[in-house]
């Protein structure tokens, strides 16, 4: 038996924490080398009533998203660890609006690749069938959205949301561009120089008699996770009777957590991801490769279907 709960575990996870060392992790797993045999995975999967899928950057990048992760993961002179915190955007916001605005803009041409599409039909055929279907992500690029997803939890929150420093409120937004002053700015180049745009010149909160100066409603490095969404995971994680690792390394809290303590209560874990990852060992099978290749057929209408 496992020593932590999810919630205990997911309850101290903060956004861009990795995951502690083999000797901090209290998981009972059995290591065994996982399975690539999709004629077995799919016979679990006909059997399964709750799926729950859990996604990360590498299903994003297969549609050409920036991932400003690893080497060369830059907007201008910058990595996303220096500007996706409280205190860049305390600092200069303007800053920091300029590189959000870039990745929204940079989103607003970007499609769902087969990945995505596979899994919002899966979705969608299975829920006539009396089963469930549930999309955990990581990603804030609302790509499985624009797929057609319907079962979605977004655990680090989504670049077209807005949140008001002052006043809290929370509101989607697709305005291109979010205000008259980020219009044309945000070039990721390196000799591109700061806009410096005002603060009163920065998106602001259209509630009645607020004007706040909005942030993207995106989890930041070194913030807490919302507790409702993991609350949200925890029910979906507790349910599940199979669970799906898509395109992401696993050494990222809180999702690195997920799935293996999924696998340690012995529900079948599958991952699909171009190279084998930390947590490859825990899982009952291991599908290597793009995603978009990969899943497709996993997930396809089952013969008993």
């Amino acid at each position: 038996m496992c020593l932590f709960t999810a919630r205990r575990l997911v309850s101290r996870a903060h956004c861009g924490l990795k995951a502690s060392s083999a000797k901090e992790q209290k998981f009972c797993l059995e290591m065994a080398r996982p399975s690539s045999s999709l004629a077995d995975f799919r016979e679990v999967f006909a059997k399964a009533k709750h799926i729950a899928i859990i996604t990360g950057a590498g299903v994003s990048a297969e549609s050409g998203v920036p991932t400003f992760r690893g080497a060369g993961g830059f907007w201008r002179k910058w990595q996303a660890q220096e500007l996706a915190t409280p205190g860049a955007f305390a600092r200069n916001p303007s800053r920091v609006w300029e590189f959000y605005h870039y990745r929204r803009e940079v989103m607003l041409s970007k499609h769902p690749n087969p990945a995505h599409l596979a899994i919002a039909e899966c979705e969608k055929r299975l829920s006539k069938q009396g089963r469930s279907v549930v999309v955990i992500t990581q990603n804030i690029d609302e790509l499985h959205r624009k797929a057609g997803t319907k079962h979605l939890l977004e655990i680090h929150g989504s670049l077209f949301k807005t949140r008001c420093t002052s006043c809290g409120n929370v509101t989607a937004n697709y305005k291109s561009p979010i205000c008259p002053a980020l219009a044309g700015k945000g070039a990721p180049d390196p000799a591109t120089e700061d806009a410096a745009i005002p603060v009163e010149d920065l998106p602001q909160c259209e509630q009645d008699g607020c004007n706040g100066l909005l942030r993207p409603h995106v989890v930041w490095f070194g913030e807490a996770l919302d507790p409702d969404v993991l609350t949200a995971v925890e029910k979906e994680l507790d349910i599940c009777d199979l669970c799906l690792v898509v395109g992401t390394s696993s050494v990222v809290y809180p999702a690195a957590m997920f799935a293996p303590q999924v696998s340690a209560r012995g529900v079948p874990v599958a991952e699909f991801n171009m190279e084998a990852t930390p947590a490859t060992n825990r899982f009952r099978f291991h599908f290597p490769g793009p995603c978009g290749t990969t899943l497709p057929p996993a997930l396809a209408r089952h013969e008993t279907e």
